[in-house]
């Protein structure tokens, strides 16, 4: 190949790797504002629910303590914030006001019809975490510490919840420390809705469950604002009406590749 135009291929070359970011899409593609920031959670088998760092704090439903093992998968590095939420649907709902806060106050079917809106911007297929990928997630995946929180066995590195109630609100994501995957405000801020039906936790060895078959209500974790540290716990389970939406709950987006 003459000089000249090997020089030519290697510049093409060049130029088509450079156009690969993070996350799987182009640099010349255009990013929605609503897209996430996304990370790596490597699959893995660990044990769910009620594990020895909660101490006695678990409640009747974080047990039996089982084992699960799930798949690769990303997960948000943040929670949602007000300015996602806006860039795609326009009317912030959300109580707090502030483009860097998490968005609150969408019930699990808004998230629905925003997931839906942003996948068809995207072409991406963005989702809500299950259940068990949340807790994996939060514990640190597999290079996990046992924690009792997100990050932490102090909830007050990690969280923002009810002993900064004097001041009464949401914060900017990503204030206080990450986990070990670098994911922030897994334990505090807001709460997070799963796309899991709620249910009872089997005694036996899953394999990337999805939660219940039956139940109406669905499950979201990660305690908040107003919550008190035991809530906070990963291990922590709550549920709600996928109609209702609270200042305290918000969500973070998964997909199972990029």
């Amino acid at each position: 190949m003459p000089i000249k135009m090997k020089k030519i291929h290697i510049s093409l070359l060049a130029a088509a790797a450079a156009a690969m970011a993070v996350g799987g899409h182009s640099a010349t593609a255009e990013v929605h504002p609503a897209e996430p920031e996304m990370v790596l959670v490597e699959g893995g088998t660990f044990q769910m629910g009620c594990t020895g760092e909660q101490g006695r704090d678990c409640d009747d439903d974080e047990r039996p303590a089982h084992s699960v093992t799930l798949s690769n998968f990303y997960i948000g590095r943040y929670e949602v914030t007000q300015a996602q939420w806006k860039a795609l649907m326009g009317r912030n709902p959300s109580r707090f006001k502030g483009d860097n806060l998490p968005v609150e106050s969408v019930s699990w079917d808004d998230v629905q019809k925003f997931i839906g809106y942003l996948n068809a911007a995207t072409g991406q297929q963005y989702r809500l975490p299950t259940e068990a990928e949340w807790e994996y997630a939060a514990r640190g995946g597999s290079k996990s510490k046992g924690y009792k929180y997100s990050g932490s066995n102090s909830p007050k590195d990690v969280a923002w919840f009810d002993e900064d109630w004097f001041d009464g609100e949401t914060h900017p994501v990503g204030a206080k420390r990450p986990n070990e995957l670098g994911i922030y405000d897994m334990s505090g801020n807001v709460d997070e809705w799963c796309s899991d039906r709620y249910g009872a936790y089997p005694a036996s060895a899953q394999n990337n469950p999805a939660g219940a078959s039956a139940d109406s209500r669905r499950v979201f974790r990660g305690g908040s604002w107003n919550s008190n540290a035991g809530i906070c716990r990963v291990a922590f389970r709550v549920s709600n009406s996928p109609g209702d939406s609270y200042s305290y709950l918000g969500f973070r987006l998964a997909c199972s590749s990029k």
